[in-house]
């Protein structure tokens, strides 16, 4: 089966949300096309296309389609290594964005506009004033709407506002219809400004793209772009200069700001052999890094990509209110063609005049893009806000997923435990210190490469002489039986003890507990164990405030050790000695146990979890910075591999969602109301006029809210 290719076309100018839905539907109707996906937030359209041959073909067509349907907004190809993007760090300007000749006859219609209230000129003159102030404020409005006619695309805003304004023309009513569509123009502008804006907001959030870097060529540097760089070349980084692409540092020594990829705001510590990632800030050393990946493999390369594209897999919320839009529209304009005709005919002593004026108010009040806009920035916001907190959300549906999570399943290795051995408990008998025990089990261990003897190796952490030891003896099972110096070391488990009917102290601790003897008597034992993460206790004590009805860990380990671990932290349910395939079934019967409208979420680490991320409702990794499976693996992923980033993605969802619900309520609201007062004669067209490019203005701006932390 040939693989499929995904392009993109980068669309400046676009703020039409109404005329974006026409473009992805018609664009995703072409013959090799799969699917087609606006994302309104970055101004991007990806096509989906099945066959390679047909590429150039299907681009040219919906280009064709673009600019048939949108002829000012300028198209570009995203090529696959150099992406066309807004340049967000120029300063913003408002003559620019709205346009110098527009500006020009916005100003004259309204000195015209004015003059003809003002002045006292007989009716013809002040007609002819009002008429040549309304074109050149609505001129543009009346010409896309006869363009949109002629291609059959009649339900749009500038159909409604020609209609509005041109019906107040018919009843004489010159000053509302200039001062309409003048006021409808302005807040037009207004709204794509603060569309632009937020949009810039959203990418500034994400601003990990670096500009260049410095390639080593010889004992000299050259600025060069990040694609052009190859794996084994060496780069320098200066103080101050964003880490372009992930390597080893093989010189020099800095504190890096990993804050764009992680959301921590402390500084880390690198030096040499260590690994450093793109997207990195270098904050006072200089660095010298051999590249270890191209640009398109880095980690800012697929953060940068997955978020980029995070809002083609639109939320159900988007969903629903783009096919709301789509008969809301129709329905409004026919209820006004109907309180226009219907009340004159049958109600004694009304005046047709007076019900096509209500009427007008209705097709004034009926474009719905409060919604349109505001709620995909809602949305893509959020995955931004996400994102800037170290949490990779992959699509709108996700986050709003996160929201009805119902059960939470962890894993225990690397989730909620640190995934490496550690001395976490040293109990001494008959005299001994901690640092006598720790050295006689050092000294036992040190032939050892097991991971827990390892751990207490480095617990101990100082010089042994190996020299000492005589007659190493490692018994199967059991432990380890050493001569140090002129004295017998034992060192296992306590079947070794046993052995040597040597008694011991019974333990209650968490891990695997190592026995320590010297001349068959018992001086202690050390615990080791796989750390519990700090933040793992608060991170499901949160989860029980958020109303996650039940939480529960899966794990391979033992049974004796993955309860300890499990009841400690408070978990509900623990399942101990599970292979991949038990974790699916335990998840299978754990889903039937959701609320009806209930999520369950899995948190692993990504990689061996596979499975069992692809099998629940909500797969969330632990990303451990920069972890590939982890990334390509999960919907979403936590770059920190803190258990808490699971507590910041549902509030950051829960946030995005009262947002969201707030400027749907909002604009519905007001839209029903100025229909109702306008119905019974109580609204004007102005108060129409705010309840559409007004309310749409204010929707927009409320979505911006939702990228404070």
């Amino acid at each position: 089966m040939e693989k499929c290719i995904k392009k993109n076309l980068k669309l400046n100018g676009l703020v039409c949300t109404n005329c974006g839905a026409k473009i992805e539907k018609e664009v995703s109707e072409l013959e090799f096309v799969n699917e087609a996906n606006i994302n309104f937030s970055t101004g991007k359209l990806q096509i989906e296309i099945s066959n390679k041959d047909n590429i150039k073909s299907m681009l040219n067509k919906s280009i064709s389609i673009i600019n048939r349907h949108e002829p000012d907004v300028e198209v570009y190809i995203e090529d696959d290594n150099k992406k066309i993007d807004v340049d967000i760090k120029k300063e913003y300007n408002i003559i620019d964005a709205i346009g110098k000749k527009k500006i020009w006859k916005l100003s004259i219609g309204i000195i015209l506009f004015l003059g003809a209230i003002i002045g006292n000129f007989s009716f013809p003159i002040e007609l002819g004033l009002f008429i040549i102030s309304y074109l050149l404020i609505g001129g543009n409005v009346l010409l896309k709407s006869a363009k949109n006619i002629s291609r059959g695309q009649v339900f749009d805003e500038n159909f409604l506002m020609s209609i509005a304004t041109l019906g107040a023309f018919a009843i004489q009513e010159f000053p509302e219809a200039v001062a309409v569509m003048l006021f409808y123009e302005v807040g037009e502008m207004f709204q794509d400004i603060a569309v632009d804006k937020s949009r810039n907001s959203i990418k500034s959030l994400m601003d990990i793209r670096p500009d260049y870097a410095n390639l080593v060529i010889g004992n000299d540097s050259k600025k060069i772009s990040p694609e052009e760089v190859n794996i084994g070349d060496k780069i320098i980084i200066k103080p101050g200069e964003k880490i372009p692409l992930d390597g080893i540092v093989l010189e020099g020594e800095s504190m890096v700001d990993t804050s764009a990829l992680t959301g921590e705001s402390v500084p880390r510590s690198v030096k040499k052999n260590k690994e450093v990632l793109g997207g990195f800030i270098n904050k006072n050393g200089v660095l010298t890094i051999e590249v270890t990946k191209n640009f398109g493999e880095s980690t800012v390369s697929k953060v940068l990509n997955l978020v980029e594209n995070a809002s083609s897999k639109k939320a159900p919320t988007e969903k629903l209110m783009t096919k709301f839009s789509r008969y809301y529209t129709p329905v409004v304009v026919f209820s006004a063609l109907a309180l226009t005709i219907i009340p004159p005919l049958t109600l004694p002593g009304a005046s047709f005049s007076d019900w096509l004026y209500r009427g007008l108010i209705f097709l004034v009040i009926s474009c719905p893009c409060a919604l349109v806009v505001s709620i995909p920035l809602g949305f893509f916001g959020g995955i931004g806000s996400a994102s800037k907190n170290g949490v990779l959300v992959k699509g709108g549906n996700y986050l709003e997923a996160l929201n009805d999570v119902d059960i939470a399943v962890f894993d225990k290795t690397g989730t909620l435990t640190k995934g490496v051995f550690k001395v976490t408990e040293i109990v001494t008998n008959n005299g001994y210190t901690n640092e006598e025990l720790l050295k006689f089990a050092a000294y036992g261990e040190i032939f050892s490469n097991h991971p827990i003897a390892e751990a207490i190796i480095k617990s101990y952490d100082k010089d042994i002489d190996k020299s000492k030891i005589n007659d190493y003896n490692e018994i199967s099972g059991h432990g380890i039986s050493v001569k140090y110096e002129d004295k017998e070391i034992l060192v296992g488990n306590k079947k070794l003890m046993k052995k040597n009917n040597i008694p011991t102290n019974n333990s209650d601790s968490i891990g695997t507990i190592i026995y320590v003897a010297v001349d068959n008597n018992y001086i202690g034992h050390i615990i080791i164990s796989d750390e519990v993460k700090e933040d793992s206790k608060d991170t499901l004590k949160a989860l029980k405030y958020l109303g996650i009805s039940k939480t529960v860990m899966l794990t391979g380990d033992n049974k004796s050790v993955g309860e300890k671990v499990g009841y400690s932290l408070g978990i509900d349910e623990v399942y101990t000695d599970l292979l991949p395939d038990g974790k699916v079934e335990i998840l299978e019967k754990l889903d039937k146990k959701k609320k009806p409208k209930g999520k369950l979420a899995f948190i692993g680490d990504g990689i061996n979890d596979a499975p069992v991320l692809a099998r629940a409702d909500i797969g969330i990794a632990m990303g451990g910075l920069g972890s590939d499976a982890a990334i390509e693996a999960a919907d979403v992923v936590l770059m920190t591999d803190e258990p808490k980033k699971f507590i910041d993605a549902i509030n950051i969802a829960k946030r995005t969602r009262k947002i969201v619900y707030e400027n749907i309520i909002f604009a519905l609201g007001i839209k029903l109301l100025i229909l109702s007062l306008g119905a019974i004669g109580l609204a004007s067209m102005w108060s129409a006029v705010f309840a559409d490019v007004g309310v749409a203005l204010l929707a927009v701006l409320n979505s911006l809210r939702v990228l404070k932390k």
